[in-house]
């Protein structure tokens, strides 16, 4: 299974950076291709890009940085996306993005997402230099 991830040194508190990070609700903010809608349903939310719809959720601990999400088509087949915030000496804060290749995922396909997390990552490092 292939894996790929993505950092940036951001110049903001840890704390920030985490409650921003670990909130559902500004995922459309910074993830504009992944989420290009994010809409509840009952209790759960999902996510509309230009692949589907898709079940999204965040598991966040503040002690330890880690948020996890998750998405998948369906709540029992969500695959995760493990991140974490790290305090960096002087005050800045890194931030890490793991994507996996599913293993019926096309290599072109898991390729291109990698690309969209990579513009992402500039919308988050445009909301921290502001």
């Amino acid at each position: 299974m292939r894996s790929r991830t993505v950092t940036t040194v951001l110049p903001a508190p840890r704390e920030e950076v985490f409650r921003y990070l670990s909130d559902i609700e500004k995922l459309p903010e910074w993830a504009t291709e992944f989420a290009r809608v994010l809409k509840r349903e009952g209790d759960r939310y999902k996510v509309v890009n230009n692949l589907g719809e898709y079940f999204f959720e965040i598991d966040a601990d503040p002690d330890t940085g880690v948020i996890d999400m998750y998405a998948g088509p369906e709540p029992e087949l969500m695959a995760l996306f493990p991140t974490r915030v790290v305090k960096l000496p002087g005050g800045g804060t890194a931030y890490m993005f793991t994507m996996f290749q599913a293993p019926d995922m096309p290599d072109e396909l898991f390729a291109s997402q990698h690309v969209s997390l990579q513009r992402e990552f500039r919308n988050i490092e445009a909301v921290f230099s502001a």
